[in-house]
């Protein structure tokens, strides 16, 4: 491990080059893997598998230069979290009608170059004092270190690659078997039950890399919504609804049931949500004042007495910084007051008001974010719940300002929460990043600069692959006959809250169920907490199986029981070792799928809208397999993932 060579290659322009070419593919890949399935997983790992393969042909390599590349590119995980949680609410809202490319590079440029500015007084508080775990710092410092052959794990890293995407490219592509299981009827004259089972190998490989007690909280989310409220709601409370009766109106018992989760179980997630991120700001309330205070004392020392992996972007620039970034984002909020017609005067008090309030908001949310990825790792950051808080909040303040009505207010209250959402998810990437360098000697500078440059980089692509996605796809609704939509869970949800507060019609009733069980959820993690278990409730984990479509939450507790049964192997066979180090082959191997299918998805989308056709690349009606070929397939995929995660051979 390096620690003390200060001239050790790190910040070189091969690793910069390689690091913002993987940042806009991951980017890519995590903006189509979350509008499908409500979720982002960290990049480093894979980042720095490819990287140690890329660099070791070009010669001359350390690990410190491999390191700054994982760096600059898990800011594409980051990036696309930010922009894919939010910036589709403006194309539901009807505000746009294509991602405008300058619009969407500001927001969450902006946003996650600030999230870099904030996390930098966090690094002593939440790295050096509290020891937190930051496990995917930790398992991508394993991977660096292990780096002298990067050979089989980037063998299987591709392998696993071209299995997600072959899969995906079959059933999206080719539509050799429908991309879902599902199975719903009627109960009596009202009662709908149904079930549904995504054929997706990246949500399985979700499942194994959040492992099984997060998978399982997401399932009974999700149980709680599709197999206990729809039932109730259309046995008893639908016929009160007239609205909703109508709609219904000869619907099949699985559409009946996807339309009462629209219209009103998915806001129980809401609920669950604002009350999960309130309860994270008040446990955490203490680390982020200690966090201002640690950070601003080490400023005050001279950084030539500090050696190299200590020495963080100098504590006056980060805060002139931040301070500066209320010019932009104040220019920001005004264009899009002004452009809503609200007068000027009154444009420039409100723009000035919202642009301190996500600075304030900005720094306490990536705290929120920071300590959650130390403690459960990015890709369980519950940052969209902190994003739906956020957006509550700002669009209440806007209601006094513009009054009920306003429809620039919704669309204001979005572009808040966009920044904040950027600037949460890349503090905690940062963070996580740092963590895995102070292990293995690295300037903690040099990686914050890196990461500012993969977070412009990953904003860079964000506006053209989200209008790729919009035209072959859709969001939300269909782009055209025969293509599925991309539900964009958080973002439907987020501009429902806005729109909501605004024009009414929010479903106060589902919200205030949904808190009320947040508040159980809460007291049973709190009693698994005194009694020491190993098994944890984290509401927003909860929370996001009740706002997610059921056929994407089963995959993932699929591959989080994989993971169980993988890890339980371990314990057995390998008694004693590092449980990190031994969960390498299969997170390597889930990465792979998510990187595959993920990236193919992205791909397919060319033809699609070229052609202006959803079946360009399907095979004959005669030719396709139906649905238990598919089923038959992903169980096949499962079982290769569990076998590569528990090879025969001692580890």
């Amino acid at each position: 491990m390096v620690t003390t060579d200060t001239q050790a290659a790190q910040l070189t322009l091969r690793a910069i080059i390689l690091s913002i070419l993987l940042t806009m593919i991951l980017a890519a890949a995590n903006a189509y893997l979350g509008l499908f399935a409500g979720l982002t997983v960290a990049t480093a790992i894979p980042a720095a598998v490819i990287s140690m393969a890329v660099l070791r042909v070009l010669g001359n390599s350390s690990i410190l230069e491999n390191n700054i590349v994982a760096t600059g590119a898990s800011a594409g995980s980051s990036i696309a979290s930010g922009a894919i949680f939010t910036l589709p609410a403006l194309i539901l809202l009807g505000h746009w009608q294509r991602f405008d490319y300058w619009w969407v590079f500001a927001i969450v440029g902006l946003g996650g170059v600030l999230g870099v500015l904030l996390s930098v007084p966090l690094r002593r508080t939440l790295i050096l004092e509290q020891k937190l775990q930051f496990p995917e710092g930790v398992a991508t410092a394993e991977v660096l270190k292990a780096g002298e052959n990067p050979g089989p794990g980037a063998k299987a890293l591709g392998f696993a690659a071209l299995t997600g995407a072959a899969f995906k490219f079959a059933l999206s592509g080719l539509k050799l078997s429908p991309e879902a299981f599902t199975a719903s009827r009627f109960l009596g004259e009202r009662t709908i039950a149904f079930f549904g089972f995504n054929l997706s190998p990246a949500l399985l490989a979700v499942g194994y890399i959040v492992g099984m007690n997060v998978g399982l909280l997401m399932l009974v989310g999700g149980a709680l919504s599709w197999w206990v409220f729809i039932p109730v709601y259309s046995t008893f409370f639908g016929s009160h609804d007239p609205a909703l009766v109508t709609s219904l109106a000869g619907a099949s018992a699985e559409d009946a049931a996807f339309a009462i989760w629209n219209a009103k179980v998915r806001y129980i997630g809401v609920g669950a949500m604002l009350v999960g991120g309130l309860w994270s700001l008040w446990t955490l309330r203490k680390s982020l004042l200690s966090g201002v205070k640690s950070g601003l004392g080490a400023g005050s020392e001279k950084r030539a007495d500090l050696p190299h992996t200590e020495r963080d972007l100098p504590m006056p620039m980060v805060l002139t910084g931040i301070v500066l970034f209320v010019l932009p984002l104040f220019a920001l909020y005004y264009a899009v007051l002004h452009a809503g017609n609200v007068a000027s005067g009154a444009a420039i008090g409100i723009a000035f008001a919202m642009a301190i309030i996500m600075v304030i908001a900005g720094f306490v949310f990536s705290s929120v974010s920071g300590y959650m990825a130390g403690l459960v790792g990015s890709s369980n950051n519950p940052v969209s719940g902190m994003t739906i808080s956020t957006i509550l909040f700002v669009s209440l303040v806007l209601l006094g300002f513009l009054g009920s009505g306003s429809t620039v207010g919704p669309v204001a209250a979005i572009m808040v929460g966009a920044v904040i959402c950027s600037a949460a998810s890349v503090a905690g990437d940062n963070l996580q990043d740092l963590k895995a360098g102070q292990l293995v000697g690295a300037t903690p500078w040099r990686q914050q600069v890196m990461l500012a440059i993969g977070a412009i980089s990953g904003a860079a692509v964000m506006a053209p692959v989200l209008n790729l996605l919009l035209e072959a796809y859709g969001i939300g609704t269909p782009a055209r006959e025969g293509v599925t939509a991309l539900p964009a869970p958080q973002a439907n949800l987020m501009a429902s809250v806005a729109k909501g507060i605004f024009g009414g019609g929010l479903p106060w009733d589902m919200i205030a169920l949904g808190a009320a069980v947040g508040v159980v959820v809460i007291v049973v993690d709190q009693a698994l907490r005194a009694r020491g278990s190993k098994w944890r409730a984290p509401i927003l984990a909860v929370a996001v199986g009740l706002y997610l479509p059921l056929e994407l939450s089963t995959p993932v507790f699929v591959g989080g029981v994989l993971a169980e049964l993988a890890d339980r192997w371990h314990a057995r066979r390998n008694p004693g070792q590092d449980p990190e180090k031994l969960k390498q082959n299969g997170l390597l191997f889930a990465a792979g799928l998510i990187a595959g299918e993920a990236i193919i998805g992205v791909l397919i989308a060319v033809p699609i809208v070229i052609s202006q056709d959803a079946d360009v690349l399907a095979v004959a009606q005669s030719m396709r397999l139906g649905q238990w070929a598919g089923v038959a397939g992903l169980a096949v995929v499962g079982w290769w993932m569990f076998r590569h995660a528990t090879p025969r051979r001692s580890t």
